[in-house]
């Protein structure tokens, strides 16, 4: 499968600086900051600084040290937020995965009970 990236899209602008972000962790290939919209008490968004749409073009396509870093930092996040409790992982991708924006990102939500992911039927 091939990807189209756009350098364009709001994570792309937010990793060159051009939009503000509320920093929660950035390592040399990660950046994770607080969602504009939180849909729970701890909804953080984690992306890799590389050009990848979605989490299949990252798994192909990315580097071992990129992998390796994009997952440590998940971890550190979800230990920094204190969700010992537990949380919820959700990577959309593709038109009927409903994603927003054209770049991997990966929403860790937490703080509370957050119910079934999809409703059943």
């Amino acid at each position: 499968m091939t990807y189209a990236y756009d350098d364009q899209n709001v994570f792309a602008r937010i990793l060159r600086g051009e939009i503000p972000n509320d920093t929660v962790l950035e390592t040399g290939m990660s950046l994770a900051f607080n969602d504009i919209a939180p849909q729970a008490p701890v909804h953080v968004l984690v992306i890799p600084k590389g050009p990848y749409v979605c989490y299949d073009h990252f798994a192909a396509e990315a580097s071992d040290a990129e992998i390796v870093d994009f997952t440590r930092t998940i971890a550190r996040v979800c230990e920094m937020k204190g969700l010992e409790d537990g949380f919820r992982m959700i990577s959309n991708a593709g038109e009927h995965g409903v994603q927003e924006v054209p770049h991997l990102h990966v929403h860790i939500l937490g703080g509370r009970v957050l119910g079934r992911m999809l409703a059943k039927g």
